[in-house]
């Protein structure tokens, strides 16, 4: 979901009995090291959006891009989003402003962290060491980070 200078990804939606939940799948760097490519994340559409969260949206000048950015403050006309790896020219309010509240679509949840393919078929051998490794690091809840959001903020 977070491109190269964007997000992109493919969505899964399915009905939950207390929300809307869906999976999204990111590309690109501009989350980096909060989300990498080939992350999925959960998300829940309709959450109320609270500053540090990270949220789906809808990019203001291409609507049919999805973008994946930590929203960093309320401004008038909407949220304030960034994305988190300085390091990289990201699309996010720098380029295009605040975004109003009805293109912001979905707070993050959960992120997983696919198990990497191996190179080679003998390298599928893998360690018991090295797959729990990968498996205490595969899933991680995506809270509100307010001090992201005050950092991101600054810049």
């Amino acid at each position: 979901m977070a491109g190269s200078t964007r997000s992109r990804g493919r969505t899964r939606e399915w009905e939950s009995p207390l929300k809307r939940l869906g999976t999204v799948e990111v590309s690109g760097p501009s989350m980096a090291p909060t989300l990498q490519s080939g992350d999925q994340v959960l998300v829940r559409y309709g959450a109320p959006v609270r500053p540090g969260h990270v949220v789906v949206l809808r990019h203001p000048f291409q609507q049919d891009l999805l973008v994946v950015k930590r929203a960093a403050e309320r401004r008038p006309g909407g949220w304030w989003v960034l994305g988190d790896n300085p390091y990289n020219a990201t699309g996010d309010s720098t380029d295009y402003g605040a975004v109003p509240d009805e293109l912001v679509l979905a707070t993050a949840l959960v992120r997983f962290r696919p198990r990497p393919l191996p190179e080679h078929a003998a390298r599928d051998q893998r360690s018991l060491r090295a797959w729990l490794s990968w498996a205490a690091s595969a899933l991680r809840p995506l809270r509100a980070d307010s001090s992201a959001s005050s950092r991101l903020r600054a810049r």
